[in-house]
């Protein structure tokens, strides 16, 4: 068997929320650790430019992910690969147990996986995920340079990614499932007045068509008509919301129907010791500011937990 590092903290997940966790906790003299199943920063890595997050006008996801990383080892925290498979109860400390065969024991743990791009689930999705199909603009778009794109979706996301990608693409097409954008209108603005974008209403995609090699076009359905197409198209990228990363914990009783982690308002879920914080929390906005205020909230409330185990 192999040995059992023991923390008194553990965060599950390196993004805003969780680093932000790390290093309060960690400025209180406890040992820290953050796992995560890749690069520090989550989807601050999959993300163009920040215009919303205090303190700057504008900054490159990747940049805010390493300052938020250097503030967060800052007073000792430790960095770690692994994606968790499980959390499980040992007395007053918690088990954690990775996919590299390590197990981890802490007296809390916050729980910062955050959530995953949402797919269609149509015919071709699947087969052409990597040859065409794309959740990222960032990390995918330079491959379609002077190509005509699709979008599918009509939020913040959508909107944004698919403007990024008309400073590489030849023409962006935007295919949006309802009658208007859900996108906010400070982002709806800016997309309007790029001539390189178009907006398609009512429209949903019910087939990503391809060849032996590539992406080709998409099959549609007209919303309100019934009437269906098929639109030519170098690459898709898909934009419909998020589903949350919460598998490893249904062991725990502290997800709602639709697998989001409910807590209370200092961030602990039903299980004492254990924390959720960021995108993976029953919560009515996601975005770095409020990861970053639930990281800060949770990180302080974990000193607090582990103090009342000493009394």
């Amino acid at each position: 068997m192999a040995e059992k590092k023991q923390y008194d903290v553990v965060v599950v997940g390196a993004g805003p929320g969780g680093m932000t966790a790390a290093m309060y906790a960690s400025r209180a003299n406890l040992s820290v650790l953050m796992l995560d199943r890749g690069i520090y920063g989550g989807n601050l890595n999959n993300t163009a430019e920040i215009e919303n997050y205090t303190g700057f006008k504008s900054i490159k996801g990747p940049d805010l992910a390493k300052e938020m990383y250097d503030g967060a080892t800052q007073f000792g925290a430790e960095y770690a690969y692994g994606t968790v498979k499980q959390i499980e109860l040992e007395g007053q400390l918690k088990k954690v147990t990775t996919d590299m065969d390590e197990t981890f024991l802490a007296k809390a743990v916050v729980i910062a996986t955050g959530s995953d791009q949402r797919h269609l689930n149509v015919p071709g999705e699947e087969e052409f995920s990597g040859r065409g199909v794309s959740y990222c603009a960032v990390c995918d778009g330079a491959f379609f340079k002077g190509k005509n794109l699709i979008v599918v979706g009509g939020g913040d996301a959508a909107v944004e990614e698919g403007e990024y990608l008309t400073q590489l693409a030849a023409k962006v097409t935007v295919l949006v499932r309802r009658d208007e954008l859900r996108a906010e209108p400070i982002i709806q603005a800016s997309a309007m007045k790029n001539d390189k974008m178009e907006f398609v209403y009512n429209t949903s995609v019910t087939e990503i068509l391809g060849d032996d090699v590539k992406v080709n076009g998409v099959k549609t359905r007209n919303n309100q008509t019934g009437e269906t197409g098929e639109l030519a198209a170098d690459g898709v990228f898909i934009y419909v919301g998020n589903v949350p990363m919460t598998k490893a914990f249904t062991n725990l009783d502290i997800l709602d129907e639709q697998g989001w982690i409910k807590t209370d308002e200092r961030m602990q879920t039903a299980v004492p010791g254990i924390y959720a914080i960021g995108d993976v929390r029953e919560t009515p906005l996601r975005q770095v500011a409020t990861a970053v205020g639930d990281g800060a909230i949770a990180g302080q409330q974990v000193y607090q937990y582990i103090k009342s185990m000493a009394n």
